[in-house]
């Protein structure tokens, strides 16, 4: 079970692309990058999610968490390239109501 971050950051836009699974082993190293990227006041953070094969609940909770935490520095969160499995699992937790799971950004860090 691995997991891959790639971070590139370019002002207040901030964007990660993730790959492999998220579960209870891979999470906490999720959660450590990600939370660092959440403390920086009023960024824009851009998720890909296409390289994602898995994610089980504790996925979803460090999802939560980054996003009240981003949330309470005036940043915004965006999710993008969900599978249909993981867009299904936004959707039933009723998460896909409160987050932005299709929003793009022009300019993005390359």
């Amino acid at each position: 079970m691995n997991i891959s971050i790639e971070t590139k950051e370019k002002d207040q836009l901030i964007t990660v692309n993730i790959s492999g699974e998220i579960d209870a082993y891979t999470a906490p190293k999720l959660r450590e990058s990600l939370f660092q990227l959440a403390e920086k006041k009023e960024s824009i953070i851009i998720i890909n999610l296409s390289g994602v094969t898995y994610m089980d609940s504790t996925g979803l909770g460090v999802f939560v968490g980054v996003f009240k935490n981003i949330r309470s520095n005036n940043g915004q969160l965006k999710l993008l390239g969900l599978s249909s499995r993981l867009m299904r699992l936004f959707e039933i937790t009723g998460l896909s109501t409160i987050m932005d799971i299709s929003g793009q950004i022009e300019g993005e860090v390359s």
